[in-house]
């Protein structure tokens, strides 16, 4: 049985640079929801470890696999809309744009936005957003310690200018109601305590935006 504040919650969307843990809450949150999780697939992209490898050269294919992939996803989301339980998500559409503004040069982002305007493509709307953040150095450790092909030898830099775009992004974020959460001093997949504390800030998030900061973190 899902708790009364949370009932409202039909449509959840988790998301986050890199490292800061959101496939773990999504799937956690989807749980307790008792909600359907739709889940981002990184390791289907054929072209994502060579993007590791050299970010220039595979910056275009690897963006255009990932637009087609999560168009794929909303699509069907929306096409099934009336027949699905709650959802919870782990990326919402529009941080597509936002990798490809990181990624992409200018003649490579121009073409990208030629082939998303071609697809018409509306994303429903979220009852909320929970955006998770974490410095990154804090990113860097947790993406060590999960030790997935590709990602060891990131980037830091390449990580602060992606979580400069998403602090950037959801600074001016005005659609649905959003939750930004301090991740460094939380455990949201191993302590109980942590992740129930989140949860009452999700159960009291309605309107507007909220902050959940056990630690000060500036959002840039």
């Amino acid at each position: 049985m899902v708790a009364e504040p949370l009932q409202r919650l039909r449509y959840v969307v988790v998301e986050g640079p890199i490292g800061v843990g959101k496939t773990t809450f999504a799937k956690r949150l989807a749980e307790r929801l008792q909600a359907e999780c739709l889940l981002e697939s990184p390791e289907e992209n054929p072209f994502l470890e060579r993007f590791y490898q050299d970010a220039r050269g595979m910056a275009l294919p690897t963006q255009l696999y990932f637009l087609f992939q999560r168009s794929r996803q909303f699509r069907e989301l929306i096409q099934g809309d009336l027949f699905r339980p709650r959802i919870v998500a782990d990326f919402m559409l529009e941080k597509d744009p936002l990798f490809a503004r990181v990624n992409l040069d200018d003649d490579e982002l121009y073409l990208y936005q030629q082939v998303l305007d071609n697809l018409s493509l509306a994303a429903p709307t979220p009852d909320l957003v929970i955006y998770l953040q974490a410095p990154v150095e804090r990113l860097l450790e947790r993406i060590k310690k999960r030790e997935r092909r590709g990602e060891q030898k990131m980037d830091p830099a390449y990580l602060q200018r992606l979580s400069d775009a998403y602090s950037e992004y959801f600074y001016h974020y005005e659609h649905s109601p959003l939750l930004i959460v301090n991740t460094e001093g939380l455990d949201l997949a191993e302590r109980e305590a942590d992740f129930d504390l989140l949860m009452q800030r999700v159960a009291d998030t309605q309107y507007g935006r909220h902050y959940f900061n056990p630690m000060p973190l500036s959002l840039g």
